[in-house]
């Protein structure tokens, strides 16, 4: 597969602070890769680092094997988290005005927007605007596709529609990348890559991210109590079906169990994708 965006070794400073740091990474055409991390952890800068938005204070960041320009871009869709659409025009407006930048036909709108192409974009629901945005970073066919938080906001059946796109464009070639706060999304993803403290803490498909990550599962009769239990005790508790899944120990889990008086079968069972993010998060960088 064709490389289309990488960076190498990128670094960002503003000042003193250090948003990105010595970042490897790579998109090809026809895989979808997920760019995860708490906020602050650098994914925004990273992604305006990669389309020549910024200049990187170290390393190289390339679109199409060349330094990000006007004439690479051209081949990229891309939404920003703040969705890029110009408010006091109307979504023909700002349909027309994409296809002229792009130098493109200006193809038929699309069904989704169409009812609405003499509003304001700034006065539609949120939703609205983000299928706005979305029909507008597709309308070139782009190359590869930047998404920067594309579904926050987005309804379940919006969301369900933008993934269709993405996977329809993947198999014409096109690469993604997309930043997202939703486990169910980044398990759609080919590749993952976690970003902690700007730098990249896990990289592979979601079973190496996984890895060899477990939890501990307490199932009990008083599901809530004990909940309360390891909460107050700094724990991060989650509840599947009827029973409680744990980051920690078993030793530990049962101890703290123990001084509650609360009966409990406690066990080591594999994490799922949320769970060995946290982890990845919680311990910080790994080289």
């Amino acid at each position: 597969m064709a490389v289309l965006a990488e960076t190498r070794r990128v670094t960002k400073r503003f000042g003193t602070f250090t948003a990105v740091d010595a970042v490897d990474l790579a998109v090809a055409s026809g895989e979808v890769v997920g760019l995860l991390g708490s906020n602050g952890a650098g994914k925004t800068t990273l992604i305006r680092l990669l389309l020549g938005l910024l200049r990187p204070a170290g390393g190289d960041a390339l679109l199409f094997g060349a330094l990000p320009s006007m004439s690479t871009r051209r081949r990229v869709g891309y939404v920003p988290q703040t969705l890029g659409l110009y408010d006091d025009m109307t979504v023909l407006e700002n349909w027309s005005f994409t296809a002229a930048a792009f130098g493109s036909a200006r193809p038929v709108l699309p069904e989704s927007i169409r009812d609405s192409k003499d509003e304001l974009v700034g006065r539609l629901p949120l939703g609205l605007q983000r299928r706005v945005a979305f029909a507008l970073a597709f309308s070139h066919e782009p190359e590869l596709l930047v998404l920067d938080e594309p579904t926050s906001g987005v309804g379940p059946l919006s969301r369900a529609r933008l993934w269709q796109d993405i996977r329809e464009s993947t198999e014409h070639g096109t690469g993604v990348l997309v930043t997202t706060h939703n486990m169910e999304e980044a398990e759609q993803c080919d590749r993952l890559v976690v970003m902690v403290d700007g730098r990249v803490a896990a990289d592979g498909a979601v079973a190496d991210v996984i890895g060899s990550a477990t939890v501990v599962q307490v199932t009990c009769d008083d599901w809530r109590k004990a909940f309360a239990a390891l909460e107050e005790e700094g724990l991060i508790v989650q509840v599947q079906s009827d029973a409680l899944r744990v980051p920690g120990s078993p030793g530990q889990v049962e101890e703290i169990l123990a001084r509650h008086s609360l009966p409990a079968t406690v066990a080591t069972v594999p994490a799922n994708l949320e769970e060995a993010f946290v982890s990845v998060v919680t311990k910080g960088t790994h080289r």
